[in-house]
C-alpha cells in the first residue's frame, strides 16, 4: 500500500467541519465503503487511517484556516455510535509495521488536540451519545471535557484486552490514569469491562465530566460551548492551506525546501532540508502582515510542512530504510533571521505563534520516528536556529572540520524552549541533564561554533578533518545496518527521551515497546489469537503462561 497523506475538506468522506464565529462543530460520519485498503468496511463509525489524515488535515485547518474559533465540538453523526473505534477487520488484515505505525500516527494526532488546547486557546468538547469505545474513547478523551449522554444506551469503554488480547492504543490507558486520574482500581475494572460504563457510573469514575440527560444533552452542549467561547473574538483572518506539490521518483521524493533520496540497496536514505531563498536582511525586514500574505508558503511553514510529509511517507511507505542520513543546505544567516523574526512576533501575532508551533510538532514527530538519524554537517551545510535541531534531534551527528574554519553550527533565537520535546525539555536541555546551567547558557547565547568548538560545546557528536571524516562515517553507517531493527527501535526510544516523563512520553515509549511487542504474540495474532477470532464463532486460544 503506498500511502499518501494529502486532504482537503471538500474531498473529506468521513469529517465534517461547520464554523459559526467562534464555535466549530467537528462531526464524525465515517463513509463505511471509503477505505484505505480493500477487504473491510468502516461500520459503526469505525476508522482506519484514511479518517484520521482527514482528522489530522482537520486539525490543521482549523488552526491556519480558521483562527477565530475558540470552542471546537466533537460529535458523531449516528446516536447509537458515537465511535467505535480502530476498524477490527482492518487490523486483523494489515502488516504487523503498519499496526503499529497506524498506532503511531493516530497518538501523534490526538496529541495535536491537546497541543490546540494549551497553546492555541482552542477549548474542546465531546459531545457523547451512543456507544464509544476503544480508539473511539481515546479520542473523546483528548477533548477538555466529555459530556455523555444519559440514555440507558450510551456508554464510554476500553475493550481492547477482553475482546481483543490488545491494548488500547496505549494512549487510552494512559490518559485514564494520567489525564483524567481515574482511580486504579476503578480504571482496572474499565479496562476490562466489554460493554464499559454508563452515565452516572462513568461520571462518578471521572471517565467523563458529566452525565447530562437526554432531554437536555443538545441544551447543555449549547451552554458549555457558549460559555467556552465567551469573550472570543472571531474576526481573525486565516490563511488558505493549498496542497503540497512534490516530486516522486523510484529514487526518492523532491519538496520545495526538502528531499528524501532513497538508497535502498544499502537500506539507508538522505534527507535534506533547504534554507529560507530570502536573504537576512529581507527576513529582518519583514512585518507580521508582509508574512500573513505569504500564507502557507512562508518558509517557517512550507518546509515544515514538507519535512512532515516526508516523514510520513519514510514511516508508511519505506519499511526497509533503517537510517537516515540528514543534511542541510543554504544561507544559515537566513536560519538565524528566521528564528529572530519568529520570535520577535510570536507573541503578538496568531499566525507566527501557530507556525512555531507546528514547527515543534513536526520535530516530535522527528524524534517518534523509528529510524536510525545521522546529522551530517558538511560543506554548504546551514545547521543553524531551528535547523539545528535536526541535528540535535539526530541519534549521532558527525562534523567535518575544513581547514577555511567555515563548516559549523549555530544556535538561533527558538532554542530556549519554543521548540520542545515530548517531554517538555528542549533538545540543548536533554545534552545537559549533567549540568543544566551550561545548558540554559548555551541555549541562550546564539552562537555559532565552528569545528571542534561544536564537539567541545556538547553540540556535535564528533568533530573530524577530512582525512578520518569519510571513513569513520562509512564505517559507521556500514555498522548501523548490520544491527537489528528491532533493537535499534527499542534502544534509540530509551535513548531519545532523557530526563523527566511526561504523558507523552509514556504514550508513545509504551507505544513503541508494548504494541511492537504485543501485535506479535500468538494470544493476539496467532490464528487462535483473540484478534483473528473476533466476530467469528471461535473462542480465542491462549497460551496461559505470563511472561
Amino acid at each position: 500500500m503506498n500511502v499518501t497523506f494529502q486532504r482537503h475538506p471538500s474531498s473529506y468522506n468521513h469529517w465534517n467541519l461547520a464554523v459559526d464565529g467562534a464555535i466549530a462543530t467537528v462531526t464524525l460520519g465515517v463513509n463505511p465503503e471509503v477505505t484505505m485498503a480493500e477487504g473491510y468496511e468502516l461500520k459503526l463509525n469505525s476508522y482506519d487511517l484514511g479518517v484520521d489524515i482527514e482528522l489530522a488535515d482537520l486539525l490543521m485547518r482549523l488552526r491556519f484556516e480558521h483562527p477565530g474559533v475558540a470552542c471546537v465540538v466533537l460529535r458523531a453523526n449516528d446516536e447509537k455510535v458515537w465511535c467505535a473505534g480502530a476498524n477490527i477487520l482492518m487490523l486483523r488484515s494489515s502488516t504487523h509495521h503498519f499496526k503499529v505505525n497506524f498506532c503511531k500516527f493516530t497518538n501523534e494526532t490526538r496529541f495535536a488536540i491537546e497541543d490546540a488546547q494549551n497553546n492555541s486557546g482552542q477549548h474542546w468538547i465531546a459531545a457523547v451519545r451512543g456507544v464509544c469505545a476503544g480508539g473511539g474513547y481515546e479520542l473523546a478523551a483528548c477533548a477538555n471535557e466529555i459530556l455523555l449522554a444519559d440514555d440507558g444506551r450510551s456508554a464510554v469503554s476500553l475493550p481492547e484486552v477482553p475482546l481483543l488480547g490488545v491494548l488500547p492504543g496505549t494512549g487510552g490507558l494512559t490518559r485514564v490514569v494520567d489525564k483524567r486520574k481515574v482511580r486504579r482500581d476503578h480504571a482496572d475494572v474499565f479496562s476490562t469491562l466489554s460493554d464499559g460504563l454508563r452515565a452516572k457510573r462513568a461520571e462518578a469514575w471521572r471517565l467523563v465530566d458529566e452525565a447530562v440527560p437526554l432531554s437536555n444533552f443538545e441544551a447543555r452542549i449549547a451552554e458549555r460551548a457558549q460559555a467556552a467561547a465567551e469573550g472570543a473574538t472571531s474576526d481573525k483572518k486565516g490563511i488558505v492551506l493549498s496542497e503540497l506539490k512534490f516530486e516522486k521518483s523510484e529514487t526518492g521524493y523532491r519538496f520545495e525546501y526538502v528531499s528524501l533520496d532513497l538508497q535502498t540497496a544499502g537500506r539507508t536514505a538522505t534527507l535534506t532540508m533547504r534554507a529560507p531563498s530570502q536573504s537576512a536582511a529581507e527576513i529582518a525586514a519583514l512585518s507580521a502582515d508582509e508574512i500573513r500574505a505569504q500564507g502557507d508558503q512562508f518558509w517557517a511553514l512550507k518546509a515544515y510542512r514538507d519535512l512532515n510529509e516526508a516523514l510520513l511517507v519514510l514511516r508508511f511507505n519505506h519499511i526497509e530504510i533503517g537510517t537516515v542520513l540528514i543534511k542541510t543546505e543554504g544561507d544559515a544567516d537566513a536560519v538565524l533571521a528566521m528564528d529572530a523574526k519568529l520570535a520577535e512576533l510570536q507573541g503578538s501575532d496568531w499566525f507566527v505563534r501557530e507556525m512555531v508551533l507546528y514547527m515543534g510538532f513536526v520535530l516530535r514527530r522527528l524524534d517518534l520516528t523509528a529510524r536510525s538519524f545521522f546529522a551530517l554537517i558538511e560543506e554548504a551545510s546551514c545547521f543553524a536556529g531551528n535547523m539545528l535541531e535536526l541535528a540535535l534531534a539526530a541519534d549521532r551527528s558527525y562534523l567535518l572540520e575544513d581547514e577555511e574554519g567555515q563548516i559549523g553550527v549555530s544556535v538561533g533565537a527558538l532554542a530556549g524552549g519554543d521548540l520542545p520535546m515530548s517531554n517538555g525539555l528542549n533538545r540543548i536541555e536533554i545534552r545537559f541533564l549533567h549540568d543544566e546551567q551550561a545548558g540554559r547558557d548555551v541555549s541562550g547565547k546564539q552562537q555559532t561554533y565552528i569545528g571542534a568548538e561544536a564537539e567541545k560545546a556538547g553540540l556535535v557528536t564528533y568533530a573530524l578533518d577530512d582525512i578520518d571524516y569519510p571513513d569513520e562515517l562509512r564505517l559507521a553507517i556500514e555498522e548501523r545496518a548490520s544491527l537489528s531493527p528491532d533493537a535499534l527501535t527499542g534502544m534509540e526510544a530509551n535513548l531519545r527521551f532523557a530526563g523527566v516523563e511526561t504523558m507523552e512520553t509514556k504514550v508513545f515509549g509504551r507505544l513503541s515497546a508494548w504494541q511492537n511487542w504485543i501485535f506479535q504474540r500468538p494470544n493476539a495474532v496467532g490464528e487462535t489469537g483473540a484478534l483473528q477470532s473476533f466476530g467469528e464463532p471461535t473462542t480465542p486460544q491462549f497460551d496461559w503462561r505470563r511472561t
